[in-house]
């Protein structure tokens, strides 16, 4: 991406479309049913970042209690949807961003900002929700933390990562536009 500069069209997009990833997977997280589940057999508990299911035998129906009853609840599912929110801000700033011809560098500084400020958002949601719910919900076999809430961390080292990414790509604006002589360390005779 350095090599040809940011007006190199396939390369041009590549944090943007990070960026974009990073949404899916926020939704998956979000949507997902997945947060929590039983290990074990009998699969007796099963829950979202909205609601706790259990069932008492294995044939039995499902009982769900909506997780925003609990203050905790209402505290990381907020937390978590500001981070998403922030997240979904940073895709279309970055969109519009890299669709101007002539970059703006500060403005691509903002935006990693806002992704750190997004990641902050994120990673408190999802540590409330771990505690709390393992604290306060009465949980019965061996339970593990599933795919949704994976995919919630995954988007939250995600914004970490490309914060950083978004946060640094100024300081080589010289190199990406190409404004700098290449430097050669072998002369000839």
């Amino acid at each position: 991406m350095v090599k040809y500069g940011l007006d190199y069209t396939r390369c041009r997009w590549i944090l943007p479309l990070l960026l974009g990833i990073g949404v899916i997977f926020g939704i998956i997280a979000l949507a997902g049913n997945g947060w929590l589940e039983s290990q074990t057999l009998p699969y007796m508990q099963r829950a979202s970042l909205w609601e706790s299911c259990q069932r008492p035998s294995q044939d039995g129906e499902w009982t769900c209690e909506s997780l925003m009853d609990y203050a905790w609840g209402r505290a990381a599912a907020a937390c978590y949807l500001v981070g998403f929110l922030l997240l979904v801000i940073c895709f279309a700033l970055a969109i519009i961003a890299f669709a101007i011809d002539t970059l703006r560098f500060n403005f691509i500084r903002g935006i990693g900002g806002l992704l750190f400020v997004a990641a902050v958002f994120s990673i408190m949601g999802l540590v409330i929700y771990a505690v709390k719910y393992s604290a306060e919900i009465d949980m019965t076999g061996i339970n593990m933390f599933s795919w949704a809430y994976g995919f919630g961390w995954t988007t939250a080292i995600m914004e970490i990562c490309l914060g950083f990414f978004f946060c640094c790509l100024p300081n080589y604006e010289d190199q990406i536009l190409g404004n700098v002589k290449p430097t050669y360390f072998y002369s000839s005779p």
